[in-house]
C-alpha cells in the first residue's frame, strides 16, 4: 500500500439540488462551464482533478501554496462568471483544502487527508473557502492572504478535532494571490471604491459597513452571562411598506430563532422575549443587557412581489463589533436557502460544534412551498394572541396551509394547538372532541416529522389532561431534548412534572424556562407559585404569586392566585392574612368556590388536594 503527503482541494456546489430542481438543463450547462473554468485553473497550478461525481470535485496538488492558489482564483473567476447570470441560477462553490496523509490507490487517492478536506469544504460559507491547520502553517509565509480562525471542530468519522481557518478573499484580500501585492492591492481596492462611488453610492450596499455599537456592561446586565454563547434574535424590521408583507419578517425571525434552539450548545433567548422590542428603535446594548446576551442579531426585510431584500448582522455586545454583516437581493423561492445560510453563518462567526442531529435539524425544512409558509405566517400572527377570536383566525390559516401542502408538519402541529387551546379555555362547544382533535392532528404531524419539539410537547399536553403523567413528562422530556432552548417547551415540561407530583423539579424547570424568556407569559410564574406551595416553600410562593398579580389577571385566573396565596399565608401560621386572601378570591370572581376549584386540578396528588381543600374551607371559601 502506497501512501504520500498530499495537498487536497474538495469542492462542491451549494443549494444543487434545488438548481437542478428548478431547471434541470441549465443547470448542468451551468455546471460544465463551471467545470472548464475550475479544471483550467487547476492544470495551470500543477493539480490534478481525481474526483467528480456529481457536482463535487476532488483535486491533488504538488504543495498546499498552490492548492490555497487555485482555491482562491477558483472563486474570483466563478463569481465573475456568476455576474452574468440572474441571481436564482448562480452557482456558488465551497471549497476546503487539507494537506494530509493519503492512501494510493491507482489513480485514487483516499483516507483521512482526503476527508478532512471534504468536511472543511461542508464548513465553508457558499463561495468561500477553509483550510486546515496544517495547510495555514505551510501558506501564511508564502500567500499575501488573511485568515479568520474559527476553531475547533469535531467532523464526521475523524476521530480528533480539526482546527479550522476560513480565506479572507473579499475586496481587502486584493485580487492577486502570488507574491507580496499589498501595493496593487491598495490600488485596486481605492480604485474599486472611486468606481462604486462613481456608480451612485453603490458601495454602502454592496459593501455594509459595519460602525461600532456601544458596547453592553456586565455589570448592568439583568442577568448572569450563560456559560456558553448567548444570542437574541431580533424581530427583523419589515421594510415592505404593504400591509399583507409583513409576516414575512416576522417568520423569518422565528424560523431563525427555531433553527438556532436546536442547538444545544447555543443559549437562545425566546421568540415571546426579543419581539417585545417589534418595532421600537432599541439598542443592542440595551438588549443585551435587558436579557443577558453577549450576541445580538438584528436585520430587515423588503418583500416585493417575487423578490426579497435581506439585511443581516451580528453584534458581539460586549465588544460592540460586528462579527458578521451580510446583505441579500435574492428571489423570494430563495428565502428558505437564506434562512438556512444566515443561520450557519451565525453558528460558524460563534465557533460552535454541531453535532450530528443538530446538523440534519439545522437544515430541515417543514415545508418547501412558499405559498404554505406565507399562510402559516399569517396564522402564527393570530396564534400568539391567545384569545377566542384569534385562535379561530390562526385555524383557518393553518388548514389553508395545509391545503397547499398537506406533508406541512409544523401546520398540522399548531392546527392540532389551537384545538388544544379550544379545550383548555372552554371556547369549545365539547371539550373532549377538541381535545380528540388536537391528539389526532398532533398524530399526523408526528407521522410526517418525528423530530418536531412541538409535536412532543402537544403530546404531554394531551397526556397530562388524560392524567397520563409518566407519558407526559416523557414527552416534554423528548421535546425539550429536540429544541434545548425552547423556553415555552421547557415550560410545558415544568408543568408536566409539577403535575406528577416532582414540583422541586418543576421549579428547576421553569427557572430555567424564565431565564431564556425573561419577559415570560403570566401562566409560567402563575403555576411556578403553585409549585413552590407544593414544594413546601410558602414564602417564595407569595413572592411568585405577587408577581403574576402584578400582571392584572382576569377575574378567574386573579381568584386563582389569591387562593394560593391563602394556602401560603396558611402554611407560614398567618390566618389572618390567609382569611383576607380568600375574601379577595371571592371578591375577584363570585362563581369560585370548593368544588370549582377542585376541578381545574390535573394533579397525582390526591391527598395533598384534600388537604388544601380542607384549608380553603375552614378559611371561608363557600362550597
Amino acid at each position: 500500500m502506497e501512501r504520500r503527503l498530499a495537498a487536497i482541494l474538495e469542492a462542491d456546489v451549494v443549494g444543487y439540488s434545488r438548481l437542478m430542481e428548478a431547471d434541470e438543463e441549465a443547470t448542468v450547462a451551468t455546471l460544465n462551464a463551471c467545470r472548464q473554468v475550475i479544471d483550467g485553473l487547476v492544470a495551470q497550478r500543477r493539480g490534478r482533478v481525481f474526483g467528480s461525481a456529481g457536482d463535487s470535485i476532488v483535486a491533488e496538488f504538488p504543495s498546499p501554496v498552490e492548492a490555497v492558489r487555485c482555491a482562491v482564483e477558483i472563486q474570483r473567476a466563478l463569481a465573475a462568471t456568476n455576474a452574468d447570470l440572474a441571481d436564482d441560477r448562480r452557482m456558488r462553490f465551497r471549497i476546503g483544502v487539507n494537506l494530509g496523509d493519503v492512501v494510493v490507490e491507482g489513480d485514487d487517492l483516499l483516507g483521512d487527508g482526503v476527508n478532512i478536506a471534504a468536511r472543511l469544504e461542508a464548513l465553508a460559507e457558499p463561495g468561500g473557502i477553509c483550510i486546515s491547520r496544517a495547510v495555514l502553517d505551510q501558506v501564511r509565509k508564502h500567500l499575501d492572504l488573511d485568515y479568520e480562525d474559527l476553531g475547533e471542530h469535531e467532523v464526521k468519522n475523524i476521530a480528533e478535532p480539526v482546527r479550522v481557518y476560513r480565506v479572507l478573499t473579499g475586496a481587502a484580500a486584493g485580487a492577486v494571490v502570488g507574491g507580496t501585492g499589498r501595493t496593487w492591492r491598495r490600488a485596486a481596492f481605492v480604485a474599486a471604491v472611486v468606481v462604486l462611488i462613481g456608480a451612485g453610492g453603490a458601495v454602502s450596499w454592496l459593501w455594509p459597513p459595519a460602525p461600532t455599537v456601544a458596547p453592553a456592561s456586565v455589570e448592568r446586565m439583568a442577568f448572569p452571562l450563560p456559560d456558553r454563547p448567548s444570542i437574541a434574535v431580533l424581530p427583523f424590521d419589515d421594510l415592505s411598506g404593504a400591509a399583507d408583507q409583513g409576516h414575512v419578517a416576522d417568520g423569518l425571525t422565528e424560523d431563525l430563532i427555531t433553527a438556532l434552539s436546536q442547538v444545544s450548545s447555543l443559549f437562545v433567548i425566546a421568540r415571546n422575549s426579543t419581539f417585545v422590542y417589534k418595532g421600537q428603535p432599541v439598542k443592542v446594548q440595551q438588549v443585551a443587557e435587558d436579557l443577558g446576551v453577549r450576541y445580538v442579531l438584528e436585520g430587515s426585510v423588503q418583500a416585493s412581489g417575487d423578490k426579497v431584500r435581506i439585511s443581516a448582522q451580528l453584534i458581539d455586545a460586549l465588544t460592540g463589533n460586528h462579527l458578521w454583516a451580510e446583505r441579500y437581493d435574492r428571489d423570494a423561492t430563495d428565502l428558505f436557502a437564506l434562512q438556512d445560510e444566515i443561520s450557519i453563518r451565525i453558528v460558524t462567526a460563534l465557533r460552535i460544534q454541531l453535532t450530528d442531529g443538530e446538523q440534519m435539524r439545522l437544515h430541515h425544512k417543514h415545508t418547501r412551498s412558499l405559498e404554505a409558509w406565507n399562510l402559516l405566517g399569517r396564522g402564527v400572527e393570530h396564534f400568539y394572541r391567545v384569545n377566542k377570536t384569534d385562535n379561530a383566525a390562526a385555524r383557518q390559516w393553518f388548514e389553508q396551509a395545509i391545503e397547499v401542502d398537506d406533508a406541512y408538519a409544523l401546520a398540522y402541529a399548531l392546527l392540532a394547538w389551537t384545538h388544544w387551546q379550544d379545550a383548555f379555555h372552554g371556547w369549545s362547544g365539547d371539550r373532549e372532541e377538541s381535545f380528540a382533535r388536537a391528539a389526532a392532528l398532533a398524530a399526523q404531524a408526528k407521522a410526517l416529522n418525528e423530530e418536531l419539539p412541538d409535536v412532543y410537547a402537544l403530546e404531554g399536553a394531551i397526556h397530562l389532561f388524560k392524567r397520563e403523567y409518566d407519558a407526559a413528562v416523557a414527552a416534554g422530556e423528548k421535546a425539550v431534548a429536540l429544541g434545548p432552548n425552547h423556553a415555552t417547551n421547557t415550560a410545558l415540561l415544568a408543568m408536566f412534572l409539577h403535575n406528577a407530583g416532582r414540583p422541586e423539579e418543576a421549579i428547576r424547570a421553569y427557572r430555567t424556562s424564565m431565564r431564556r424568556s425573561p419577559y415570560y407569559p403570566p401562566w409560567i410564574v402563575e403555576d411556578l407559585a403553585f409549585s413552590y406551595l407544593d414544594a413546601g416553600q410558602p414564602s417564595d410562593a407569595l413572592v411568585a404569586f405577587e408577581q403574576f398579580l402584578a400582571r392584572g389577571p382576569d377575574g378567574a385566573h386573579a381568584a386563582h392566585a389569591h387562593l394560593g396565596r391563602a394556602l401560603a399565608y396558611d402554611a407560614l401560621g398567618e390566618d389572618d392574612r390567609a382569611r383576607a386572601e380568600v375574601a379577595k378570591a371571592v371578591e375577584a370572581d363570585p362563581r369560585i368556590t370548593v368544588t370549582a376549584f377542585a376541578q381545574l386540578s390535573l394533579g397525582k396528588d390526591k391527598a395533598g388536594l384534600e388537604s388544601g381543600l380542607a384549608t380553603l374551607r375552614r378559611l371561608g371559601l363557600p362550597e
